[in-house]
């Protein structure tokens, strides 16, 4: 099957190539974009679209890669020898498996998110190399190799926090997800409001787009924070005309908190409405 986006998700061609060629050739599809661009969102849909199920490890900067492999809880197996307990007999009785083991032994294949690997250490992604390039490791406590019934199709995200070693990289099929443009933002949109009223999003997206352009900013608002954001217009029963007064380069919009999120963009909008004010008088 081919992925073709969903109804829940708008994906560009260039994204469903990606995609695509990713499953063609057996290659882990590294994504990367800015916070909130839909990279996580992407392996769940691709899972939805191909019928696949999802195995889903998220990466925090505490993860080491042989936790995606197995743990062995050598502690919990010596304190049941001490206590007479029969499971410590089986070494097996104390290895839990990680997400590649249970990626590599699904009976369907799999959709495999290793979502922001960039959070990890930066060992992390060449801990993996094998692993994922081979589809096959060691388990040295029961001496056996575990090997994946079939390729799974791996979704790896970045955020760019780190670089990724170039090892890494040429085992990857690399796609850069851009934020979205209006047209395809009003799309997206639509699918999370349908029937919204059209001038409704009209207005908040020349808002949102303006915000998201002006110099400065530390923080530029996301697709969900957009969404938010329309969800309490649309709740507070905010009309158009209320957003098109207003200019967003000068005048901090309503409902602000859904789209600023650090006290230095508020700072930095009440600046400009200051000085927009200051020259209004002269």
């Amino acid at each position: 099957m081919k992925f073709a986006g969903t109804k829940d998700y708008v994906a560009t061609d260039d994204l469903k190539i990606a995609v695509n060629a990713a499953v063609t050739l057996e290659r882990p599809l590294l994504v990367k974009g800015e916070p909130g661009t839909g990279k996580t969102v992407l392996a769940i849909e691709v899972a939805k679209a191909l019928g696949a199920p999802l195995i889903e490890w998220h990466i925090k900067s505490t993860t080491k890669a042989h936790q995606g492999l197995y743990e062995y809880d050598a502690v919990a197996r010596l304190r049941d020898g001490q206590l007479g307990d029969e499971r410590a007999r089986d070494v097996r009785n104390y290895i839990k498996r990680g997400k590649l083991w249970d990626a590599f032994a699904a009976e369907k294949r799999p959709v495999l998110l290793i979502d922001e690997i960039d959070k990890a250490d930066i060992e992390f992604p060449n801990d993996l190399l094998q692993e994922l390039d081979r589809m096959e490791f060691f388990v040295y406590e029961t001496r056996e190799t575990v090997k994946a019934a079939q390729r799974p199709v791996v979704i790896i995200t970045s955020n760019n926090e780190k670089e990724l070693p170039d090892a890494f990289l040429r085992r990857c099929f690399f796609h850069y997800i851009r934020f979205p443009d209006p047209d395809t933002m009003a799309q997206i949109v639509e699918v999370h409001f349908p029937g919204i009223k059209k001038r409704l999003v009209a207005d908040a997206l020349k808002i949102f787009y303006e915000i998201r352009d002006i110099p400065g900013l530390k923080k530029k608002p996301s697709t969900s924070e957009l969404l938010d954001w329309l969800k309490l217009l649309m709740a507070e029963d905010i009309g158009e005309d209320v957003l098109k007064e207003r200019d967003p380069r000068k005048i901090i919009p309503p409902l602000h908190g859904a789209l600023l999120k650090n006290e230095q963009d508020v700072h930095l909008f009440e600046r400009l409405a200051f000085l927009a004010r200051r020259e209004g008088v002269q």
